[in-house]
């Protein structure tokens, strides 16, 4: 991992939703150097699933060698940023860093998202950032450092990150147009640059919307705290770039990524966005089954599925129920499957010993899975990834997506017997 330099040593640094996770990942890197970490969160009561408050940040912050500035601060909340901007000049005598990291996610097509959820995403990654921005830039003006880092990724238009998700995806570019127009805007005063993942990364946030077991396809948080790190130590001229973590960190000589894994050697979830070289992630993809649509092609229509593969697959499925099983994922899972042997089927894992049949279940499912027979085989056999299957369109996903991708243990459990 990248050693510490020691340059950020009596910087400030403030940073949005630095309770936990990436955020404070960041703030505790800062902080071996010596660093002042404003902590802008909102957390000040520890979530039953999201542990970690911006009180026990601090903690943390000023055991690794910094100083820290707890501050109450909803990005949504004008007054509230003012506030604590005030309140880290006052401490501080100023601001070099900020860190927008705050971000609200919600992986639902158009007709799926609540106005509500529509709203918190746009109010905190666009118009978040964009007001934190402002309440900072005139004390970034005058430090010698003055970097804005906004957690976001390259303004990408294939419609592939649009179908599925099209609010999330407006509200995250909509950070990354605050990197565009402000990096020119005040470009020689203060450098101005988006950070992303190249592969998914492991938060207490990532379990809630992947489940526990989704770590192994995960890189650890620290590799977002090596590159922001690293960008940081950069002059004022490096400006208006949309970075991704590995590439960065190897332009600074690092060679071996496994000890960034939560799980060295084992396959990663590519993180959405990237599609820089459309041939090589359509490869990609394409070995867990799945190829993305990057453009109109002429393709050979897929092969159809063996005779029965369906019906089999939930023969195999109905054999490897358990009241343990039932117990672990309470939900009820419906499938439209379209080609032979297709139709409605369900999945009964929530009543008890569970339940399997043709046609739409008792009780309302939870979660309603649509995609081809012949993607349906390959994703319990293990040849599809589900959310490598879901980024490109090949399962389209209705209802609770922390349930939907808790399936996936039941599907690893199967892949031995396919």
């Amino acid at each position: 991992m990248l050693p510490n330099t020691g340059k950020l040593a009596g910087c400030t640094v403030f940073i949005t939703g630095a309770s936990r996770g990436i955020g404070k990942a960041i703030a505790l890197k800062a902080a071996k150097d010596g660093a002042n970490i404003v902590i802008a969160a909102k957390t000040t009561q520890a979530h039953p699933k999201l542990p970690g408050t911006i009180y026990t940040a601090a903690e943390e912050i000023k055991a690794a060698g910094g100083k820290a500035l707890p501050c109450i601060v909803d990005v949504r909340n004008e007054e509230q940023i003012s506030s604590a901007v005030e309140k880290a000049v006052e401490k501080f005598g100023g601001i070099d860093i900020l860190v927008n990291n705050a971000s609200a996610i919600s992986l639902t097509n158009t007709l799926e998202t609540p106005t509500k959820k529509v709203d918190l995403m746009m109010n905190v990654n666009t118009r978040g950032t964009y007001l934190t921005s402002k309440a900072c830039i005139p004390y970034l003006k005058k430090s010698k450092i003055a970097h804005i880092l906004n957690l976001s990724p390259p303004l990408n238009l294939n419609p592939l990150w649009f179908k599925q998700h099209c609010a999330y995806t407006i509200a995250k570019y909509g950070m990354s147009m605050c990197v565009l127009g402000m990096a020119e805007e005040f470009k020689g005063e203060i450098a101005v640059n988006a950070l992303w993942p190249k592969t998914a990364i492991h938060t207490a946030a990532m379990d809630m919307l992947g489940g526990s077991g989704i770590e192994s396809q995960c890189r650890k948080v620290d590799i977002i705290a090596d590159a922001a790190y690293c960008i940081f130590k950069k002059p004022k001229s490096f400006t208006g770039n949309f970075i991704i973590d590995e590439n960065i960190l190897k332009e600074e000589g690092i060679k071996n990524f496994d000890v960034y894994a939560f799980t060295p050697g084992h396959p990663l979830l590519p993180d959405f966005f990237l599609d820089e070289q459309p041939a090589i992630v359509t490869k990609k993809a394409d070995s867990y089954g799945a190829v993305p649509e990057l453009k109109e092609e002429k393709t050979q229509p897929p092969p159809k599925p063996r005779s029965g593969a369906v019906e089999e697959t939930f023969r195999i499925l109905k054999d490897s129920l358990t009241d343990d099983v039932v117990k672990a994922t309470q939900a009820v899972y419906q499938f439209e499957l379209l080609g032979e042997d297709g139709g409605t089927w369900f999945l009964d894992l929530k009543n008890k010993g569970g339940n399997i049949g043709h046609g739409e279940p008792s009780d309302q499912a939870d979660v309603v899975m649509s995609m081809s027979t012949d993607d349906f085989v390959k994703m319990f056999s293990g040849k599809i990834k589900p959310t490598v299957a879901f980024m490109s369109g090949k399962l389209k996903i209705k209802g609770n997506m922390a349930l939907a991708i808790k399936l996936e243990k039941l599907m690893n459990q199967m892949n031995s017997k396919l």
